[in-house]
């Protein structure tokens, strides 16, 4: 998973946003880039499709703390959100430390949520890794929307492991930082265990 660079006494680690098409996943990673110091990021690299949307991933190092002398990087990514993309999503997963589901609050974006969830835990699985051993949090982004689902219905459909969750209004960084911070710790719980 993680991948250390002796020269540099750096700890690498990969945290993937994963969700449905437009929940926010992007949104969440600008705003972090963008209220970010400029010293403690690298750049942001974005690849689209003819439908402009992302398609590979967005790329923010962050340097935060140190675990035996070594700094800790983040390198955070987002999947494609949408299903016909699904091998870059497994691509993307590949070599995870931790993941940030991120759901869309609307109504009418469930079946989209699950969907999601389903196909985040298979591919999870095909790369060997599995959800209740892997760091993840769930945030419920789009929450000031005026038809959003009720946090207890979201959370029952899906947070079935109880895992850390947060509400959020990625637009205006509510709760972004929170879930930012949240998935960051229990990576590091996990490298932790293993030094």
């Amino acid at each position: 998973m993680s991948f250390i660079n002796y020269s540099a006494r750096e700890i690498n680690c990969k945290i993937v946003y994963y969700g449905p098409g437009l929940c926010g996943k992007t949104t969440n990673l600008n705003f972090i880039y963008g209220k970010t110091n400029p010293d403690a990021k690298g750049k942001m690299i974005s690849l689209a499709t003819e439908t402009e949307r992302t398609l590979f991933f967005d790329f923010l190092p962050l340097s935060l703390g140190e675990i035996k002398g070594f700094k800790t990087r983040f390198h955070l990514y987002t999947v494609p959100g949408q299903i016909f993309y699904d091998a870059s999503r497994k691509l993307i997963l590949k070599g995870v430390d931790g993941i940030v589901f991120v759901a869309d609050s609307q109504v009418e974006r469930m079946d989209a949520n699950m969907e999601s969830l389903e196909n985040m835990q298979e591919n999870v699985e095909e790369h060997g890794y599995s959800l209740d051993t892997i760091p993840y949090v769930i945030q419920y982004n789009k929450r000031d929307i005026d038809d959003c689902v009720p946090l207890d219905e979201m959370k029952s459909m899906l947070n079935k492991r109880g895992v850390p969750d947060f509400e959020g209004k990625a637009m205006t960084g509510e709760g972004v930082f929170e879930t930012l911070k949240a998935v960051v710790k229990l990576v590091l719980v996990e490298l932790k265990k293993g030094t």
